[in-house]
């Protein structure tokens, strides 16, 4: 079996997170095979090595697949790890490890879904299957019929055209759009485009999770009737793309 990081063992054998394990590590109380171990890089071979924990032995398990609903909040990176950011990992402290479901920029808030399950994450994340995405937009002034009818119909942005979407209008200065797509700061580059400024931008539903009134900076496991109508549009979804194995 090919090698595994040691806090990565630790994290899918369910004994702690990752960095948890790291600390662990450090504190000199795991053994492998008899002999402590300090350095962080270390790695085992999960068929062969013994691994104990202040004594105690540690055996695999298959990790179970989580799926998270998170309120991301401003300041906090869609990423796994990023030197000198706060990521959206450092908000969720369990011992599987989870993946963020596409992505919000650093200044965006709301709605994102983490979650170990590759297939999932695959085919929410990929705009070949047609996942709708719903934000709530603030802008800095008014925005006018003309200028909503024009991110409705598509606008070329990064080279390309927009696709259509559906945009309502809450107040002459915020709007709500259904995206199907996902480009890099798309809905703050077609505002910049029609001579705006977003000032607020927060995600409030993915398919068929809802943000609803989780707070800010604080996540939830989803509900068995969110994942059972997950799998179920996965299972609908007419063409698939070969599997993303997340590692």
């Amino acid at each position: 079996m090919p090698l595994m990081r040691l806090q990565k063992f630790l994290s899918m054998a369910g004994v702690c997170s990752r960095r948890r394990g790291e600390t662990l590590i450090k504190e000199g109380v795991i053994k492998v095979n008899g002999v402590i171990v300090t350095e962080l890089g270390t790695k085992i071979d999960t068929d062969t090595d013994a691994v104990t924990v202040r004594g105690q032995p540690v055996e695999t398990v298959p990790p179970r697949t989580v799926y998270i609903a998170l309120n991301k909040p401003r300041g906090y990176v869609t990423s796994c790890n990023q030197q000198g950011e706060k990521t959206v990992l450092d908000l969720v402290d369990i011992s599987e490890r989870v993946y963020p479901v596409g992505r919000l920029d650093k200044e965006s808030t709301g709605l994102l879904l983490l979650t170990n399950d590759g297939r999932l994450h695959h085919r929410l994340s990929h705009p070949s299957f047609d996942h709708e995405k719903e934000y709530d937009v603030s802008l800095e002034s008014a925005l006018s019929d003309q200028a909503i009818r024009r991110i409705e119909k598509g606008m070329p942005i990064l080279g390309s055209k927009t696709r259509p979407a559906q945009v309502m209008r809450i107040t002459s200065r915020r709007f709500r759009i259904v995206l199907k797509e996902g480009r890099n700061r798309q809905i703050r580059r077609m505002v910049r485009k029609l001579g705006n400024r977003v000032t607020r931008l927060k995600r409030i539903r993915i398919c068929s999770i809802h943000l609803g009134r989780l707070p800010e900076g604080t996540w939830r496991y989803l509900t068995d009737r969110e994942r059972q109508t997950l799998t179920e549009r996965m299972k609908s979804d007419a063409s698939l793309a070969p599997t993303k194995r997340l590692s």
